[in-house]
Protein backbone atom coordinates (compact mmCIF):
# COMPACT_ATOMS: atom_id res chain seq x y z
CA UNK A 1 0.00 0.00 0.00
CA UNK A 2 1.52 3.78 -0.72
CA UNK A 3 0.92 5.98 1.69
CA UNK A 4 1.02 10.00 -0.26
CA UNK A 5 2.62 11.27 2.87
CA UNK A 6 4.42 9.13 5.19
CA UNK A 7 3.64 9.55 9.30
CA UNK A 8 6.79 10.31 10.63
CA UNK A 9 7.92 9.62 14.37
CA UNK A 10 7.36 12.56 16.93
CA UNK A 11 5.70 14.77 14.27
CA UNK A 12 9.09 14.79 12.03
CA UNK A 13 8.37 16.63 8.48
CA UNK A 14 10.79 13.70 6.82
CA UNK A 15 13.29 11.26 7.17
CA UNK A 16 16.68 11.08 5.98
CA UNK A 17 19.08 8.29 5.87
CA UNK A 18 22.92 8.38 5.08
CA UNK A 19 24.22 5.77 3.39
CA UNK A 20 27.80 4.66 2.98
CA UNK A 21 29.19 2.24 0.17
CA UNK A 22 32.24 0.77 1.42
CA UNK A 23 33.27 -0.29 -1.74
CA UNK A 24 37.03 -0.28 -1.42
CA UNK A 25 39.15 -2.07 -4.63
CA UNK A 26 35.99 -3.86 -5.67
CA UNK A 27 34.20 -1.21 -7.60
CA UNK A 28 37.52 -0.90 -9.83
CA UNK A 29 37.94 -4.47 -9.73
CA UNK A 30 34.25 -5.05 -11.11
CA UNK A 31 35.58 -2.58 -13.98
CA UNK A 32 38.35 -5.20 -15.39
CA UNK A 33 39.55 -7.49 -13.47
CA UNK A 34 43.31 -6.98 -14.52
CA UNK A 35 42.94 -3.82 -11.92
CA UNK A 36 44.38 -6.74 -9.63
CA UNK A 37 47.79 -5.37 -11.25
CA UNK A 38 47.33 -2.28 -11.46
CA UNK A 39 48.19 -0.90 -7.76
CA UNK A 40 47.29 3.02 -8.61
CA UNK A 41 43.97 2.35 -9.58
CA UNK A 42 43.56 0.03 -6.95
CA UNK A 43 44.86 3.17 -4.80
CA UNK A 44 41.89 4.91 -5.48
CA UNK A 45 39.60 2.32 -3.97
CA UNK A 46 41.80 1.84 -0.89
CA UNK A 47 42.41 6.04 -0.26
CA UNK A 48 38.22 4.79 1.02
CA UNK A 49 40.13 2.76 3.47
CA UNK A 50 43.49 4.33 4.57
CA UNK A 51 41.78 7.87 5.39
CA UNK A 52 38.66 8.17 4.05
CA UNK A 53 36.54 6.03 6.57
CA UNK A 54 38.15 7.72 9.53
CA UNK A 55 37.63 11.37 8.29
CA UNK A 56 33.75 10.60 7.64
CA UNK A 57 33.25 8.87 10.57
CA UNK A 58 34.93 11.99 12.42
CA UNK A 59 32.25 14.07 10.93
CA UNK A 60 29.41 11.97 11.71
CA UNK A 61 30.72 11.75 15.28
CA UNK A 62 30.94 15.52 15.78
CA UNK A 63 26.98 15.90 14.36
CA UNK A 64 26.11 13.02 16.24
CA UNK A 65 24.89 11.17 13.49
CA UNK A 66 24.28 7.14 12.73
CA UNK A 67 24.62 6.09 9.13
CA UNK A 68 24.42 2.57 7.63
CA UNK A 69 27.46 1.39 6.40
CA UNK A 70 26.43 -1.73 3.03
CA UNK A 71 29.26 -3.67 3.42
CA UNK A 72 30.53 -6.57 0.72
CA UNK A 73 31.91 -9.60 2.54
CA UNK A 74 35.31 -9.65 0.91
CA UNK A 75 35.06 -5.64 2.34
CA UNK A 76 34.61 -6.99 5.91
CA UNK A 77 37.68 -9.97 5.26
CA UNK A 78 40.03 -7.58 4.90
CA UNK A 79 39.19 -4.58 6.71
CA UNK A 80 37.92 -6.68 9.74
CA UNK A 81 39.71 -3.65 12.21
CA UNK A 82 37.77 -0.97 10.09
CA UNK A 83 34.48 -2.68 9.93
CA UNK A 84 34.43 -3.44 13.57
CA UNK A 85 35.13 0.32 14.58
CA UNK A 86 32.29 1.48 12.59
CA UNK A 87 29.77 -0.69 13.89
CA UNK A 88 31.44 -0.36 17.37
CA UNK A 89 30.65 3.66 16.35
CA UNK A 90 26.66 2.50 16.77
CA UNK A 91 26.43 2.99 13.01
CA UNK A 92 24.55 0.03 11.00
CA UNK A 93 26.50 -2.76 9.03
CA UNK A 94 24.44 -3.97 6.30
CA UNK A 95 24.88 -6.45 3.17
CA UNK A 96 26.70 -4.80 -0.21
CA UNK A 97 27.10 -8.64 -2.06
CA UNK A 98 30.10 -10.38 -1.36
CA UNK A 99 32.63 -9.60 -4.26
CA UNK A 100 30.81 -6.33 -5.89
CA UNK A 101 28.76 -8.88 -7.96
CA UNK A 102 26.24 -7.89 -10.83
CA UNK A 103 23.49 -9.74 -9.34
CA UNK A 104 21.66 -9.51 -12.55
CA UNK A 105 23.79 -11.31 -14.74
CA UNK A 106 24.28 -14.33 -12.03
CA UNK A 107 21.94 -17.41 -11.91
CA UNK A 108 19.68 -18.26 -9.00
CA UNK A 109 22.48 -20.40 -7.06
CA UNK A 110 25.20 -18.25 -7.76
CA UNK A 111 23.65 -15.14 -6.44
CA UNK A 112 23.12 -17.10 -3.46
CA UNK A 113 26.15 -18.67 -2.77
CA UNK A 114 27.00 -14.45 -2.91
CA UNK A 115 24.92 -13.62 -0.83
CA UNK A 116 25.47 -16.55 1.79
CA UNK A 117 29.17 -15.53 2.22
CA UNK A 118 28.26 -11.93 2.15
CA UNK A 119 25.68 -13.13 5.62
CA UNK A 120 28.50 -15.25 6.76
CA UNK A 121 31.74 -12.84 6.21
CA UNK A 122 30.09 -10.04 7.96
CA UNK A 123 28.46 -12.06 11.02
CA UNK A 124 32.11 -13.52 11.64
CA UNK A 125 34.02 -9.90 11.66
CA UNK A 126 31.51 -8.14 13.21
CA UNK A 127 28.44 -10.58 15.10
CA UNK A 128 25.78 -9.27 13.39
CA UNK A 129 23.48 -10.45 10.54
CA UNK A 130 23.10 -7.62 8.38
CA UNK A 131 19.52 -6.63 8.37
CA UNK A 132 19.39 -4.72 5.40
CA UNK A 133 21.21 -5.12 1.66
CA UNK A 134 21.88 -2.74 -1.23
CA UNK A 135 23.24 -4.43 -4.94
CA UNK A 136 26.97 -3.68 -5.06
CA UNK A 137 26.35 -3.07 -9.18
CA UNK A 138 23.34 -1.65 -8.74
CA UNK A 139 20.94 -4.15 -11.00
CA UNK A 140 19.09 -6.96 -10.08
CA UNK A 141 16.84 -9.44 -9.96
CA UNK A 142 13.38 -10.61 -7.88
CA UNK A 143 15.38 -13.57 -7.26
CA UNK A 144 18.21 -11.64 -5.55
CA UNK A 145 15.70 -9.86 -3.17
CA UNK A 146 13.99 -13.17 -2.85
CA UNK A 147 17.53 -14.38 -1.73
CA UNK A 148 18.31 -11.73 0.22
CA UNK A 149 15.05 -12.24 2.49
CA UNK A 150 16.10 -15.60 2.60
CA UNK A 151 19.26 -14.54 4.52
CA UNK A 152 17.84 -12.12 7.01
CA UNK A 153 18.04 -8.89 5.58
CA UNK A 154 14.47 -7.52 5.79
CA UNK A 155 15.05 -4.08 4.23
CA UNK A 156 16.32 -3.44 0.44
CA UNK A 157 18.01 -0.34 -0.80
CA UNK A 158 17.75 -0.19 -4.39
CA UNK A 159 14.86 0.84 -6.40
CA UNK A 160 14.21 4.24 -7.64
CA UNK A 161 10.32 3.42 -8.08
CA UNK A 162 9.20 6.05 -5.22
CA UNK A 163 10.55 8.93 -2.36
CA UNK A 164 8.97 6.69 0.36
CA UNK A 165 9.65 3.10 1.94
CA UNK A 166 7.14 0.89 1.04
CA UNK A 167 6.85 -3.00 0.88
CA UNK A 168 7.94 -4.79 -2.36
CA UNK A 169 5.78 -7.60 -3.39
CA UNK A 170 8.52 -10.76 -3.97
CA UNK A 171 5.82 -12.33 -5.99
CA UNK A 172 5.92 -15.13 -3.50
CA UNK A 173 3.57 -14.36 -0.54
CA UNK A 174 6.50 -12.13 0.81
CA UNK A 175 7.70 -8.87 0.90
CA UNK A 176 10.54 -6.83 1.83
CA UNK A 177 10.80 -3.07 2.74
CA UNK A 178 12.20 -0.93 -0.31
CA UNK A 179 13.75 2.23 0.97
CA UNK A 180 14.38 3.72 -2.39
CA UNK A 181 17.39 5.38 -3.97
CA UNK A 182 18.51 8.25 -6.74
CA UNK A 183 21.59 8.92 -8.51
CA UNK A 184 21.42 12.63 -7.96
CA UNK A 185 21.77 11.72 -4.32
CA UNK A 186 25.10 9.80 -4.88
CA UNK A 187 28.33 11.15 -4.94
CA UNK A 188 29.97 8.60 -6.91
CA UNK A 189 28.85 9.42 -10.56
CA UNK A 190 29.51 13.19 -10.15
CA UNK A 191 33.50 12.69 -8.70
CA UNK A 192 34.52 8.96 -9.29
CA UNK A 193 36.97 9.41 -12.28
CA UNK A 194 39.96 7.03 -13.75
CA UNK A 195 41.88 6.78 -17.24
CA UNK A 196 42.24 3.48 -17.66
CA UNK A 197 39.88 1.32 -17.40
CA UNK A 198 37.99 4.36 -18.19
CA UNK A 199 35.53 5.86 -15.84
CA UNK A 200 33.14 7.51 -16.83
CA UNK A 201 33.14 5.81 -20.04
CA UNK A 202 33.27 8.77 -22.38
CA UNK A 203 35.50 10.43 -19.60
CA UNK A 204 34.48 14.00 -18.98
CA UNK A 205 34.03 14.40 -15.76
CA UNK A 206 34.55 15.38 -12.34
CA UNK A 207 31.59 17.73 -11.35
CA UNK A 208 31.75 21.14 -9.97
CA UNK A 209 31.48 20.85 -6.04
CA UNK A 210 29.49 23.67 -5.55
CA UNK A 211 27.01 22.41 -8.38
CA UNK A 212 26.52 18.97 -6.37
CA UNK A 213 26.34 20.38 -3.03
CA UNK A 214 23.20 22.71 -4.78
CA UNK A 215 21.86 19.58 -6.29
CA UNK A 216 21.56 17.93 -2.89
CA UNK A 217 19.66 20.61 -1.56
CA UNK A 218 17.54 21.07 -4.24
CA UNK A 219 16.31 17.45 -3.68
CA UNK A 220 16.53 17.16 0.43
CA UNK A 221 14.45 20.59 0.18
CA UNK A 222 11.66 18.41 -2.02
CA UNK A 223 11.75 15.98 0.09
CA UNK A 224 11.01 18.08 3.26
CA UNK A 225 8.46 19.78 1.35
CA UNK A 226 6.39 16.85 0.21
CA UNK A 227 7.31 14.88 3.67
CA UNK A 228 9.12 12.24 1.89
CA UNK A 229 12.33 10.07 3.16
CA UNK A 230 15.69 11.54 1.36
CA UNK A 231 18.58 8.80 1.15
CA UNK A 232 22.06 10.34 0.23
CA UNK A 233 24.48 7.64 -0.66
CA UNK A 234 28.06 8.15 -0.10
CA UNK A 235 31.60 6.41 -0.76
CA UNK A 236 34.38 7.13 1.76
CA UNK A 237 37.20 7.18 -1.57
CA UNK A 238 35.27 10.39 -3.31
CA UNK A 239 33.24 12.08 -0.46
CA UNK A 240 35.80 12.11 2.17
CA UNK A 241 38.57 13.93 -0.01
CA UNK A 242 40.10 17.15 2.21
CA UNK A 243 38.62 19.53 -0.92
CA UNK A 244 34.98 17.61 -0.27
CA UNK A 245 34.63 16.70 3.22
CA UNK A 246 33.42 19.80 3.46
CA UNK A 247 30.58 19.22 1.03
CA UNK A 248 29.06 16.80 3.23
CA UNK A 249 29.92 18.81 6.65
CA UNK A 250 27.64 21.94 5.11
CA UNK A 251 24.85 19.39 3.60
CA UNK A 252 24.78 17.87 6.73
CA UNK A 253 24.61 20.89 8.68
CA UNK A 254 22.54 22.64 6.13
CA UNK A 255 19.89 19.42 7.21
CA UNK A 256 20.60 19.19 10.93
CA UNK A 257 19.51 23.30 10.45
CA UNK A 258 15.67 22.49 10.27
CA UNK A 259 14.20 20.49 13.86
CA UNK A 260 11.61 18.45 11.73
CA UNK A 261 13.68 16.35 10.20
CA UNK A 262 14.38 12.35 11.32
CA UNK A 263 17.56 11.17 10.79
CA UNK A 264 17.67 7.07 10.80
CA UNK A 265 19.21 4.36 10.01
CA UNK A 266 18.07 1.50 7.56
CA UNK A 267 17.22 -0.53 10.29
CA UNK A 268 15.74 2.27 12.56
CA UNK A 269 13.64 2.92 9.26
CA UNK A 270 12.35 -1.10 9.10
CA UNK A 271 11.68 -1.04 12.86
CA UNK A 272 9.28 1.75 12.71
CA UNK A 273 7.93 1.00 9.16
CA UNK A 274 7.00 -2.84 10.91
Amino acid sequence: MYIEKPIWPKKKECATMISINLNAELFWLQLDSACINMPKTLSLGQYGMTRGVDRLMSVLEERDLKATFFVPGWVAEQYPEKVCAIKDAGHEIAGLGYHHEHMALLSEDEQEDAMAKCVAAIEKVCGIRPKGFRSPEGELTLDTLRIARKYGMAYSSNLGDDDRPYAKDLGNGETILEIPIHWVNYDLPYFAFNYKPAFPAGQGRIANYTGVLSNWKDEFDGCREYGLCYVLQLDPATIAAPGRIGLLEEMLDYMRSYDDVWFATGEDILNYMR
